[in-house]
């Protein structure tokens, strides 16, 4: 029976410390608006806003993927 509220109290204090360790995970605001760094979409980064040839390229990779496509018969 002492093992078992000895090991009920361990686990009550495990899940209970649990929750003091979390480190808050909110983005800055700053006059009401986000303060953070602004993400670029993929298509702005390596297609200079192409949004068309960034899907192509997408397509295209997703076909060259498809092992049955790649197969010799």
């Amino acid at each position: 029976m002492k093992h078992l509220i000895k090991a009920l109290l361990l686990l009550a204090s495990a899940l209970a410390l649990s929750g003091c360790l979390e480190v808050e995970q909110n983005p800055p605001w700053r006059d009401g608006q986000y303060d953070g760094k602004p993400d670029n979409l993929p298509q702005q980064l390596r297609f200079s806003g192409d949004r068309l040839a960034w899907n192509a390229a997408m397509d295209n990779r997703n076909r060259h993927q498809n092992e049955y496509a790649r197969m010799r018969p």
